[in-house]
């Protein structure tokens, strides 16, 4: 099945439906088929055949849901690419993906324009609005394409979205992902996260280039309304406001915007009681952050833990397992990331791929129908990655006799002192049991005795103070000596992707200049 029908069937059978809010703007499900097949013919007629790649450079707007569904309906796959990114990762990923297209909102003119001579591959650009030379206008294609049906036959097989990683280790590297993928992603959504229908609303504030993006397949799915965030930046004010005002039910955040929200001191004059489901992932939630969480919006947190390689779908910690206050293995569960999805198989294991006992750590290894063919362009990624038909996600963790899954770190985040594996996380964990700490990294640096020894680097909450020996005695008393920090550093804030993930490589690189690091 085609993703791009999923837009068909929803203006079918709710035609007058709100599909799309943004801000005052509005367009409804007849609207937005008809926006969407025309865009999809304009362009087949530009010369996009099935299987070309369409790289999407664009802020969170309607445009954008536009854009990918069109892509999907002509047989293309689509190439999201995060807006943040430096213009030399741009020019990379849209060259690398071979994209014939880029589709870009305007204030990405200048870059666009400035890597043009480095992009033979680039047969079309098309800017939303005030587009330069040598660029289509949005609207004008629209307007000039053939507003009927434009899906075409694809195969299971064939890709739909193209999903670059974030490239921690390196250059970033395209996840393949196809129309099988994508749908598998959608209908489990509701055996597991959310039993969402049409009289939903889905509240994108995260960006619709990753997670918020493929949580929109699963709204189209229902005919339910997506309601955009309207703001040039992450405000939580604007937030609380549209959630307000929509009536949101959903919605896909990433866990700093939940840290965001919790401490803005707008948060008690907004009814947010509309929310039924807000799922988080894509990078840790400690436990004293998502205790907050529950207390401020209730028992509606659902964790889903996924990559780009097998998006949003690997485990997920059911709303009924995030329980404050219950008994030792309830309180425990909330540290975990849940349960395998229903439509995946998870294991735990060793460096030669045998599994290990519960309990005992290893990596996480998953298949099923959501997990990726494999890395464009990148035959050697491929298979160390899917070796043994499992994708070996990076991911350390366990898994105890329930099945539930808990994840400690990236294995290249391990820190190896004295022959003992430490793992960050859990001394980030004891690091904001302090009321000042709002966030912590803790990564490895040189050590000539140990090999490595342990670093944290805090920023505090506003007005609020910690010393370095403060942080280190609180360590001492809830772990092991040899996993304490050695020194802390204090900064304003801490340096995060665009997905609101914490760089500690831009914290740790300059420990290791010259020196050569294991992993």
């Amino acid at each position: 099945m085609n993703v791009g029908l999923l837009v068909t069937r929803a203006a079918r059978v709710a035609p007058d439906r709100l599909a799309i809010a943004y801000g005052k703007d509005e367009l409804t499900y007849r609207q937005l088929d008809e926006r969407v097949n025309r865009l999809a013919n304009a362009l087949r007629d530009l010369g996009i055949a099935k299987g070309d790649r369409v790289s999407i450079v664009q802020r969170n707007c309607p445009q954008y849901l536009e854009t990918l569904f069109a892509c999907f309906k002509a047989g293309a796959c689509a190439v999201p690419i995060n807006n943040r990114l430096h213009p030399k990762e741009l020019a990379y990923i849209i060259g690398h993906s071979e994209s014939k297209a880029v589709v870009y909102s305007e204030e990405f003119g200048e870059v666009i324009a400035g890597m043009r001579d480095e992009l033979a591959c680039v047969e079309r650009y098309v800017c939303l609005s005030q587009p330069g030379p040598g660029a289509l206008d949005y609207g004008t294609v629209i307007a000039g394409g053939d507003p009927r049906e434009a899906t075409v036959e694809v195969a299971p097989d064939d890709l739909g979205w193209m999903f670059y990683t974030s490239g921690t280790t390196g250059r970033p590297k395209g996840a393949m992902l196809t129309h099988r993928n994508l749908i598998a992603m959608t209908m489990n959504y509701f055996a597991d996260v959310y039993p969402l229908e049409r009289e939903d609303v889905m509240f994108h504030a995260a960006p619709l280039s990753h997670g918020s993006g493929l949580w929109s397949l699963v709204a189209f799915a229902k005919g339910a309304t997506h309601a955009i965030l309207r703001a040039d930046r992450f405000d939580p004010e604007a937030v609380f406001q549209t959630i307000q005002e929509r009536r949101c039910t959903c919605a896909f955040l990433v866990p700093t915007q939940v840290n965001i929200l919790l401490n803005s001191p707008a948060l008690p004059r907004y009814d947010l009681s509309s929310l039924k489901c807000l799922s988080y992932g894509g990078s840790p939630m400690y436990l004293e952050d998502l205790k907050r969480a529950l207390q401020v919006f209730g028992p509606v947190l659902v964790q889903v833990y996924g990559q780009g390689e097998s998006p949003m779908t690997i485990s997920y910690l059911r709303k009924e397992d995030h329980v404050v206050g219950g008994t030792p293995d309830q309180e425990k569960r909330l540290l975990s990331a849940g349960i395998a999805r229903s439509d995946v198989e998870v294991r735990v294991v060793d460096d030669q791929d045998r599994d290990v006992p519960p309990g005992t750590m290893g990596e996480i290894i998953v298949r099923g129908d959501v997990v990726m063919p494999g890395y464009w362009r990148n035959p050697e990624a491929t298979a160390e990655s899917l070796r043994g038909g499992w994708l070996h996600t990076g991911d350390v963790g366990t898994m105890d006799e329930n099945g539930y899954i808990y994840l400690m770190d990236r294995m290249k985040d391990l820190i190896i002192s004295g022959g003992s594996n430490i793992y960050p996380r859990e001394i980030e964990e004891v690091l904001l049991k302090h009321p000042a700490v709002y966030e912590a990294a803790v990564f490895g640096v040189p050590d000539p005795k140990w090999g490595e020894s342990v670093k944290a680097v805090v920023s505090l909450r506003p007005g609020m103070r910690a010393t370095e020996s403060e942080l280190i005695t609180l360590c001492e008393e809830n772990l092991a000596s040899y996993k304490k920090p050695r020194t802390v550093d204090f900064v304003d804030a801490l340096p995060k992707s665009g997905i609101g993930k914490i760089l500690k490589r831009e914290l740790r690189d300059k420990y290791w200049v010259g020196q050569v690091r294991r992993i």
